[in-house]
């Protein structure tokens, strides 16, 4: 078959249009430079299907509240007096100005600074200044705030304008199983989810969710964060010639396997500690932790084995989550999202922070030469319209899986499961609802 001419889309492409920028071993550059098909995905896809909002130790009391996005649409996750999760369309529905500005806080309700509308943490209207003015034609019922779709798996809350949608679990399918193992990072703790290092690269939201789980650029992109670290963790991290996968788990989602060995934090507990946790190790031991929990702890402060890309929004990497937020065909933000031990050691807590500052920030290793990367390809993206982006490696080795498809670490199989899930997203009949 031969491929569709795709030059300068300047209107809303239809789903045979659609449908021929995506091979099974290559996607059209359009994808990364169309404001017309950025437009249909937030349509498409982040108004249908589930989008990653928050994790509950974000909101852990009646009153805890988090600012966050589905699409790019403003949304408040808060959680009520019953306990209950809640995710709000942050707007008032009375002249459309936003109730909340900060990024997180703790609330007893919502009130809109232009005319007074206060909203109770189910989202429910309260009251009204001067209500006289309305006579009865006021349906406070039917004003309150707009409720999406909620359900969490693992501590992980979702949001979706989909009613109809299938249920969260079997949205997830596979991937809950590396949802589980990581969070085993609690050491035995509870995990927390704290500040996140938050940042803008001008690309598309595409460049990032296919390098999570890209292994091919690790030894090139990030060897100077490879110098910065004792020999043995460089050894460690020198996956890509070694035994770990890439594995499609459906729905789009997938997961790269970098150190097989850490796949399960809470299995070969005897193994050696390596040199770079030996002083935390003492620590602990001094502490009074008995040695199988010190050992469960430096095991986690280290981070699984392997990144879990969950599509469309957010990945939980090694040690942190990534989320992504579509800005612009050409912009996306970034939150690294820094993950503690809830009442853990503080000595473990210290050291999960400076492994994340040593890689993520400004100042790390890790997160700059990344960026760079990806504003290269959207750079280059511009040069030819009528090119192919390559997601051909490793194809010729995947094999079937109990839950998917197969292929070794440094294989492109992640980035080719989610453009098949963006297509039947972007080809699909049904539109967003609201």
């Amino acid at each position: 078959m031969q491929d569709i001419p795709v030059k300068n889309i300047d209107c809303t492409p239809s789903s045979q249009e659609l449908a021929a920028l995506v091979k099974s071993d290559r996607v059209h550059t359009s994808l990364y430079t169309s404001a017309e098909i950025f437009d249909v995905e937030i349509d498409k896809i982040f108004s249908n299907t589930w989008i990653w909002v928050a994790h509950e130790s974000e909101i852990p009391d009646a009153g805890s509240f988090k600012s966050s996005f589905v699409g790019t649409q403003p949304v408040i996750v808060v959680r009520d007096r019953k306990g209950n999760i809640n995710v709000l369309l942050n707007r008032c529905r009375h002249r459309a100005a936003t109730v909340c500005e900060h990024q997180s806080g703790k609330t007893n309700n919502f009130v809109c600074p232009y005319h007074g509308w206060g909203y109770g943490l189910d989202g429910a209207l309260r009251g009204v200044p001067h209500p006289e003015s309305y006579a009865d034609t006021l349906d406070k019922a039917n004003l309150g705030m707009i409720r999406l779709r909620t359900e969490s798996y693992a501590g992980m809350v979702f949001a979706t304008f989909k009613d109809d949608i299938e249920s969260l679990v079997d949205f997830l399918g596979p991937a809950k199983k590396w949802m589980d193992l990581f969070m085993k990072q609690g050491g035995g703790y509870p995990i927390q989810a704290t500040t996140a290092h938050r940042f803008r690269f001008p690309g598309n939201w595409k460049i990032q969710l296919e390098n999570t789980t890209d292994g091919y650029h690790f030894p090139i992109v990030h060897k100077s964060f490879l110098s910065s670290v004792d020999k043995q963790t460089e050894e460690m991290l020198n996956f890509v010639d070694g035994s770990g996968f890439v594995e499609d788990l459906g729905n789009g989602h997938s997961v790269m396997v970098m150190i097989p060995e850490l796949i399960d934090l809470e299995e070969n507990l005897d193994a050696p500690i390596p040199d770079r946790f030996v002083d935390l190790a003492q620590v602990l031991r001094d502490e009074g932790h008995p040695e199988l929990e010190v050992r469960r702890i430096v095991r986690a402060v280290g981070g699984s084995g392997f990144n879990l890309n969950l599509f469309p929004n957010v990945a939980c990497s090694m040690a942190f989550f990534r989320v992504l937020q579509p800005i612009s065909v050409k912009e996306t933000e970034i939150h690294h999202v820094v993950i503690t031990m809830k009442g853990g050691p503080e000595a473990a807590n210290q050291a999960r922070l400076r492994m994340h500052e040593h890689f993520q920030g400004p100042m790390g290793f890790g997160t700059p030469d990344d960026s760079e990367a990806w504003e290269r390809v959207q750079r280059g993206s511009s040069a030819g319209d009528d090119l192919w982006i390559m997601l051909n490696r490793g194809l010729p080795g995947e094999v079937t899986t109990e839950d998917g498809l197969r292929s070794d670490v440094s294989a492109e199989t992640g980035m080719r499961a989610a453009y098949q899930k963006w297509k039947e997203y972007m080809t699909a009949e049904t539109r967003g609802q609201q």
